[in-house]
């Protein structure tokens, strides 16, 4: 039963995106906007700022992606998923679309930014498991941060608040990976970082199946 749940909500999520074409445009367009102007302040740069850069278009990309999870969402749907369906699966749900979502994104941030500002990684198979680890962690964050935005009737702003201190750790590990990625720095143990990462996405996966029935309740 919560199987068939989740797949009927998971379904409902990619029709709600194409559906609302606007707001995947939107974002996609974004995207494009912040690689140019990368592009017309400095056609190549080296690798360590193109690093930084790189997860700062993410960044921001990825609080504009995710900030409608709940937002768009009407009072009378959300009654109605509220009596259909689990809580702790419904923010599955939106967490993985969500993920998946940041994964086509982040390529997509990637292969564009890649041509305006150059191409430094040498190590494809690591940087894209940072993607990956990235766009889930991220996901994860935003998610929940914007299920309590919602409730307070206003999202961007205070989800941006409340997603800080807590993306600040996830960031700088993604920085660090991503420079060995890069060979900015030299470090055969990267393997610690990659196990610190999941496991603060595995505490706040944890966090948020806790704490979530309570703020869907409200």
């Amino acid at each position: 039963m919560k199987w068939l749940v989740f797949k009927t909500l998971l379904h409902k999520e990619f029709l709600l995106e194409f559906r609302q074409r606007y707001a995947i445009s939107g974002i996609v367009l974004y995207v494009f906007s912040m690689v140019f102007v990368v592009y017309i302040a400095s056609v190549r740069v080296q690798p360590p700022v193109w690093n930084i850069l790189f997860w700062l278009i993410m960044l921001f990309v990825s609080i504009n992606a995710v900030v409608k999870s709940f937002v768009q969402e009407s009072g009378s749907r959300q009654l109605y998923y509220y009596q259909v369906a689990n809580p702790v699966v419904l923010l599955l749900t939106k967490i993985i679309y969500n993920t998946l979502l940041l994964l086509v994104i982040s390529a997509l941030a990637f292969g564009t930014y890649s041509i305006v500002a150059g191409n430094p990684v040498f190590d494809y198979p690591l940087f894209a498991l940072v993607l990956l680890l990235g766009s889930f962690g991220f996901s994860i964050t935003f998610t929940f941060t914007a299920s309590i935005a919602a409730k307070a009737n206003n999202s961007a702003t205070l989800m941006a608040i409340l997603s800080f201190p807590i993306i600040i750790p996830i960031l700088l590990t993604l920085m660090r990976l991503s420079n060995i990625a890069l060979r900015v720095i030299q470090d055969t143990s990267y393997q610690r970082d990659i196990i610190n990462l999941l496991a603060i996405d595995a505490i706040l996966l944890t966090l948020t199946f806790v704490l979530f029935p309570y703020i869907w309740r409200d």
